[in-house]
C-alpha cells in the first residue's frame, strides 16, 4: 500500500531573491497585540504566496497559525517600489525549528490581496525570472 501526497500547487511562477517584510499577527479568537509589528524577509515569493522567515511571539500560537485562527497581516517592500505592497495571508505550514530559534519559516498564502497589488507583484517576478 502506498500513499501519495500531493504537493503544493504552482499556479504562479516562484523566484527566489530576497525582499523585507513587516508583519503583524491578527486575530478574533486569539488575544495577539494588533500594533506590534516584525521585520522578516522572503526569500520565495509568487503570485499566489510567499515564504517569511520571521520571529514568532510565542510557539504556543503555532497550532492557532496552522488552523487559520491567527492570520498575517504583511507589507512587502518590492525594490524600486514607493509603496509596499499589502495582503492579508494564512499560514499554509510551518517549518521545523530548533528550540530557542528566533526565526521560524512560515508558508504563507494569499488570503486577501488588491488585484493591483497582485498584478504589481507578478510584474515584479516576471521581470526578475527574465533577468536571471
Amino acid at each position: 500500500m502506498s500513499f501519495h501526497y500531493e504537493t503544493a500547487r504552482r499556479d504562479f511562477i516562484q523566484i527566489q531573491t530576497d525582499i523585507p517584510v513587516r508583519y503583524k499577527f491578527l486575530s478574533r479568537a486569539v488575544k495577539v497585540d494588533p500594533e506590534a509589528v516584525f521585520q522578516g524577509t522572503t526569500t520565495s515569493v509568487s503570485g499566489h504566496g510567499l515564504l517569511l522567515v520571521g520571529k514568532v511571539p510565542t510557539v504556543s500560537w503555532i497550532p492557532a497559525m496552522l488552523m487559520k485562527d491567527i492570520v498575517i497581516g504583511l507589507n512587502l517592500l518590492l525594490p524600486a517600489s514607493d509603496a509596499p505592497i499589502k495582503a492579508l495571508a494564512e499560514i499554509a505550514w510551518i517549518e521545523s525549528f530548533e528550540k530557542g530559534s528566533e526565526k521560524i519559516a512560515m508558508g504563507l498564502k494569499f488570503a486577501e490581496i488588491a488585484k493591483e497589488h497582485q498584478d504589481e507583484l507578478l510584474r515584479f517576478v516576471i521581470k526578475t525570472q527574465i533577468s536571471h
